[in-house]
């Protein structure tokens, strides 16, 4: 199981650096922005070899199966 940063809205968010700093903005003025999208990964084939259950709450909350 592990959370990560949704790349397609960190790409998003380099595309709007990009498009400020085209249009005249200083990069050091530009605000830090943190992913706000995240992504859950469960792993059923390793939690089985390692002898895990996995709740059926988590299949439900997942965004990604790896079986």
């Amino acid at each position: 199981m592990s959370y990560a940063s949704d790349t397609t809205d960190s790409y998003r968010i380099v595309g709007e650096y990009t498009g400020r700093i085209l249009k005249g903005e200083k990069a050091g003025d530009l605000p830090i922005q943190q992913p706000t999208r995240l992504l859950l990964v469960l792993n059923i084939k390793t939690a089985r070899a390692l002898g895990l259950t996995v709740p059926t709450s988590m299949f439900i909350l997942a965004d990604e199966i790896i079986e």
